[in-house]
């Protein structure tokens, strides 16, 4: 019995991860970040059910293990690209996302075919171990790229918004599964499988407590799609009046003050930056601060950078650092430097 239960708890999260992948697939809206969620929780739930199989019948078919351990070695690479699109635009990486993905997924598939582990079986034991640690380095570039974003928001006193709190809930959970597969020899095999229907299924409360108090409206309104059409008017109508009136400049702006200003409700306003403009009000208001900054830095030499920093909306100079680095991946000082070698 206690068997059976073990087997039926562990699995219950593996299945339930595969309904999600499902649901993010091929429901609306869709964007870069829930594609990218999806497949992450795809190749974690074929990982983790690899995991149940071979836990209760180690006589699997050496073909099933070979998809698991592949699918392993794209979790980290999809975490740091989700949290990159959560917190930054993906689009302005140094490199291609699209491509070093895609080279990724070719270099799996091509050991896959050359070296299967039905005959390779001493050489998939290598790769599992290279597998983790490539794991566990993809989410140290997420870490990187992630709690600079918290920092920022914190010395903003901006609100986050169920994206970027969603975005930090998935990469806790995802260490939290690595550590549980990487202590296995210490616990057990299947604490990585436990460890995922634990945290999917806190996650989900979590998610339905924080909705349980919303307006019926506001939820009425969240399930429809802002017509092609007026979203393009309101988001010419945002970026004229952050621009004309510079709002991005008030170091208090909020989601809500900048909606009352466009005469939208707060989960209108929401709704077009996510939906249609794939961005997070902090993202969307940072990204003019920085560019402002920039304008500022090449324009007037005279300013200090404390003065920069306070003229573009920021509240100390060490998150207006903090925040042009995210977004330049450079300080200020080398932007300029880079700048007057031109």
């Amino acid at each position: 019995m206690n068997s059976q239960l073990l087997f039926f708890f562990s699995a219950l999260g593996a299945f339930n991860g595969l309904l999600l992948t499902a649901y993010l697939l091929f429901s609306n809206p869709a964007s870069i970040q829930r594609r990218l969620l999806a497949l992450l929780m795809l190749v974690i739930s074929l990982r983790i059910s690899k995991s149940i199989w071979f836990y209760f019948d180690p006589t699997l078919g050496k073909q099933f293990l070979q998809l698991g351990l592949s699918a392993c070695f794209l979790i980290g690479p999809l975490l740091y690209f989700y949290v990159v699109s959560q917190t930054a635009n993906i689009e302005k990486l140094r490199f291609n996302w699209k491509l070093h993905l895609a080279l990724l997924i070719s270099l799996i598939f091509g050991v896959g075919v050359l070296y299967p582990y039905q005959s390779n079986v001493e050489l998939w034991g290598s790769l599992y171990r290279v597998i983790n640690i490539t794991w566990g380095l993809y989410m140290m570039a997420a870490a990187i790229q992630l709690f600079p974003k918290l920092f920022v928001l914190a010395g903003d006193n901006t609100r986050l918004s169920k994206e970027e709190l969603l975005c930090i809930n998935v990469f806790a959970g995802t260490i939290f599964i690595w550590l549980a597969y990487f202590t296995a020899s210490y616990t057990s095999y299947i604490a990585g499988a436990l460890s995922f229907s634990v945290i999917l299924y806190v996650s989900l409360s979590l998610w339905y407590i924080s909705n349980k108090g919303g307006k019926p409206s506001e939820q009425t309104y969240a399930n429809k799609k802002i017509a092609h059409e007026l979203a393009s008017q309101l988001i010419t109508r945002l970026n004229e009046l952050m621009i004309n009136e510079q709002l991005y400049k008030n170091a208090n702006l909020t989601l809500p003050i900048l909606a009352k200003k466009l005469q939208l409700s707060v989960p209108q306003l929401s709704q077009l930056l996510n939906d249609n403009l794939n961005k997070s009000f902090a993202l969307y208001v940072n990204e003019l601060r920085i560019e402002e900054a920039k304008r500022l830095l090449v324009e007037n030499s005279y300013m200090t950078i404390e003065l920069i920093s306070e003229a573009c909306g920021y509240n100390s100079q060490s998150t207006f650092y903090s925040s042009f680095k995210q977004f330049e991946n450079i300080t200020p000082a080398q932007y300029l430097k880079q700048y007057k070698a031109l």
